[in-house]
């Protein structure tokens, strides 16, 4: 029994260990199937995903998904401390208990002891009101002690890490909002920056561009903190109707139509963008075990007429816009490159990819936020160039 004992305190102690490194310190995909995060995560997301969905209010559902990012965070914290603690307190038992408790009677189960020793050591408390009799307990308590200081370390230092992760992607997430509609979509996005401006000043095309870079960046940006931090994929943003992975999805959709069906000069940075967007979100769907949905399985985002009225949106909006039989071929082979993987990742994470066109009278999310002064009208863009007409 004793023998027993050992090896599983030192067996919980090494995984514990390999774990929190992998998964904190490593900067790089963690491996094995066997890692007590994996496991965790498996136990926890699928049952905690399938009461969500079940849930009929929106509001309610998006809610109880936020909740599980951070909750599972500290929830690992808490399983890695349990493990540490169990692990010792298993050790002491096969040491024989060498403790002096004045709390015990003499001939008494000593593995309640165990587990207050190895406790208040892990934590470092301290109270030294139980007194080691032996040479190893004593080395395996400063061993403990010094374990505990070390995994409050890495706690501190990597929640601020995850959060300043967290905080990067929603940034730019919130600056998509006015270019790209609430939820964003490939068609408001174009629509958006199919503007001319006189000299010096930058065209449509030209921001257009420059955004495409900075999500260019924003991808590689994901891939890395991502994939080195898996559970920042359960993190929801702040508004219901927005996600890293809607983002992701409608910025790849723009990018498949400025290189198939639309001729100007941010067809380069298109494919550079789609690219490294393509990566991250492969590389995602792969870190989850997610394997790539049927064409079958997978949602038609341009059935039932959204192509034309697309087209339509864009050709009203001044973009030239190809349709020929040889452009649309290009965009559905293209599409097939990610959206396969997006609907893997959607169903999982129970987040909605966004739709190739707007809804009808959809409302950015600045525009439903709730004015701070009373009895101030809300002055809604199409009002104010009313407003500018009438002025002329």
């Amino acid at each position: 029994m004793r023998t027993l004992a050992w090896i599983a305190g030192l067996l919980c102690l090494f995984t514990v260990v390999l774990d929190a490194f992998q998964t904190i310190v490593l900067p790089r995909r963690p491996r094995g199937r066997f890692r007590i995060t994996r496991i965790f995560y498996l136990l926890t997301w699928l049952p905690w995903s399938a009461m969500t969905r079940r849930v009929q209010q929106r509001k309610v559902r998006e809610t109880l998904y936020s909740i599980y990012g951070p909750g599972s965070l500290l929830a690992l914290l808490g399983v890695w401390a349990a493990l540490l603690l169990t692990g010792f307190a298993l050790i002491y038992y096969a040491l024989g208990s060498p403790f002096h408790d004045p709390a015990v009677i003499a001939g008494s189960s000593m593995l309640r002891t165990d587990f207050y020793v190895s406790g208040t050591t892990l934590f470092t408390l301290g109270l030294g009101d139980v007194v080691p009799r032996a040479m190893k307990a004593r080395e395996f308590l400063v061993l403990e002690s010094g374990m505990g200081l070390g995994f409050v370390a890495l706690v501190i230092g990597y929640l601020p890490v995850v959060y300043q992760a967290f905080a990067r992607r929603e940034v730019a997430i919130a600056l998509l909002d006015a270019r790209a509609g609430s939820p964003p979509t490939a068609t408001e996005l174009l629509k958006r920056h199919s503007y001319p401006a006189p000299a010096p000043h930058k065209d449509g095309v030209a921001a257009l561009i420059v955004l495409l870079e900075e999500w260019e960046r924003w991808s590689a940006d994901l891939l890395e903190s991502h994939i080195s931090y898996p559970l920042l994929c359960y993190y929801r943003s702040q508004h219901d109707n927005q996600s890293w992975l809607s983002a992701l999805v409608a910025v790849l959709d723009a990018c498949i139509l400025l290189i198939c069906s639309v001729q100007d000069a941010s067809a380069r940075q298109a494919q550079l963008t789609f690219a490294m967007s393509r990566h991250a979100l492969v590389d995602l769907a792969q870190v989850f075990g997610q394997a790539p949905f049927q064409p079958a399985e997978c949602q038609d985002r341009l059935g039932g007429g959204q192509w034309e009225v697309m087209c339509e949106a864009l050709t009203k909006a001044g973009v030239a816009i190809c349709k020929d039989a040889e452009a649309i071929e290009r965009l559905h082979a293209m599409r097939a490159l990610y959206e396969p993987h997006a609907c893997a990742l959607s169903a999982y994470l129970g987040m909605p990819l966004p739709c190739w066109v707007p809804e009808p009278k959809a409302k950015d999310s600045w525009q439903r936020v709730p004015l701070s002064r009373p009895g101030k009208e809300h002055i809604s863009p199409e009002s104010n160039a009313h407003n500018h007409e009438d002025a002329h």
